[in-house]
This record gives structure tokens, sequence and C-alpha cells, in this order.
């Protein structure tokens, strides 16, 4: 893959961040940047005697997120140097600085591993069961849309992954629909 258009990650990455059209009024935040804050602060060790801001569930629900994007972005079965630089500095701009490179790193380390050993199925899956409100799972598949535009487009392979997701997560074609056309249209603008 050819390095993507700086501008287009740029984009990308703040419309991650920003909370989608259909988000209720005073909404400052995508789920992910929300989410992110949390993740950021989850402690080091195990020895923590002061609060941390660390909320496990939140930290999930960024993982998740994140590993929605991931299965878009390596549906293809390749996902190289490129690819996965473009990734991590999406995600990390969409966090807003607060989570550090090592930590995106590691994670996505993670998720290759995981999706090698478990295969896409058994991860969607995974994904799926940490989701646990709808509005959240609609947020999911806005954020894993918008990660396919930075190849181009929804292909036919991420289309699959994506439907996939939406299978899983029981909500209909029209979830999905909403996803791609929120995410093409922010870019379009």
């Amino acid at each position: 893959m050819s390095a993507p258009d700086q501008n287009l990650l740029e984009r990308v990455a703040s419309q991650i961040s920003s909370p989608p059209s259909y988000a209720e009024a005073g909404t400052k935040a995508s789920i992910l940047t929300v989410a992110a804050a949390s993740y950021g602060s989850k402690p080091t060790t195990d020895e923590v005697t002061q609060p941390t801001g660390f909320d496990p569930d939140a930290a999930a629900l960024f993982e998740a997120v994140v590993e929605a994007a991931f299965l878009v972005a390596a549906a293809d079965g390749e996902f190289d140097a490129a690819e996965r630089e473009a990734f991590e500095h999406v995600v990390l701009s969409a966090c807003e600085g607060t989570v550090g490179r090592g930590q995106v790193h590691a994670l996505v380390a993670d998720l290759e591993d995981q999706l090698e050993e478990d295969g896409l199925d058994k991860r969607v899956s995974m994904v799926t069961k940490t989701v646990n409100k709808a509005e959240h799972a609609q947020e999911v598949l806005r954020v894993a849309a918008l990660i396919a535009h930075v190849s181009g487009g929804v292909s036919d392979v991420e289309r699959d992954v994506l439907d996939k997701l939406t299978a899983e997560f029981s909500l209909g074609p029209e979830a999905l629909a909403r996803a791609i056309e929120e995410a093409a249209a922010a870019l379009a603008s």
C-alpha cells in the first residue's frame, strides 16, 4: 500500500474524535475520544494508591472501538508497516493526547496477535460482547467506516467485516448504511 494522504488521515482522525451528526445535543466528543481518557489513565503498576481516573469498562470500550476499526483496516489480510503507521496515527490523533504512542503501538500489536490466533469471526464476536449499548454499537460502526475511507473508500472485504459486526451487534442493515453514509458525508465536506 502506498502511504495514505496526510490530509486524509487528519480529516479521518478529526471525524473520529468528533461526535456523529446524530449525537445528542451537547455531545462534545466521540465515544473513542471519551473512552480514551480512561484508557490513557490506566495504571502501569499493580500498586496504585491514588485515584487515577481509570474506568475498566471505559477502557474495554476503547479497546473494542479500536479493535473493530483494526479488523476493518486488516480486512484484506495485509496490514503492512505503512498501514500500521497510518492506523496508529489516526488513533493517536483522535485520542487528542490522552493515550500515548507506546500504548497504541502495544494495543495494535496485541490486536494483530489476537487476530492471527483467533481468526476474524472470533475477534468480531469479542468486540461485540464488549459493546452493550445500541448507540455505542452504532458509533463503533461509524468509526470503523471512517477507517475504511483511509484506503479510498469501503472495499468489498471491508464491507464484509462491517456486515459481520452489524449482524453480531444485532443491528439492521440501516445501521450500517447510516454509518457508511455518515463517514462518506463527513469526509466529503
